[in-house]
């Protein structure tokens, strides 16, 4: 397995159109992407302001091929138009996922 941890920060009173693309992006998009495993959504407790997603897909190559999507692209830059930056990326093996 395969994976990123994505950190960002929504623009002030952005945080709900954050959620609402990451909700929607698992209900309707993952379905059909091919690998996809699953997505956690945190708030850091030292920095509230502060967001950080775990998502996992089944391999390194259908965790590129979804980052290289080019419809994904396009979704990536309207989350983006919600943050303060672009998010910071922080790729790697998925070790275990244990329930």
């Amino acid at each position: 397995m395969y994976g990123t941890l994505i950190v960002m920060r929504p623009k002030e009173g952005h945080e709900q159109a954050v959620l609402d693309m990451m909700d929607s992006w698992v209900r309707e998009w993952a379905p059909r992407i091919e690998g996809f495993v699953a997505s956690v959504l945190y708030r850091n407790q030292d920095d509230p302001r502060e967001l950080i997603e775990a998502v996992v897909f089944s391999s390194r190559d259908t965790y590129f091929a979804n980052a290289n999507d080019p419809e994904q692209d396009r979704w990536y830059w309207r989350l983006v138009e919600h943050l303060e930056s672009e998010p910071r990326f922080i790729d790697g093996d998925v070790l275990g996922i244990w329930r």
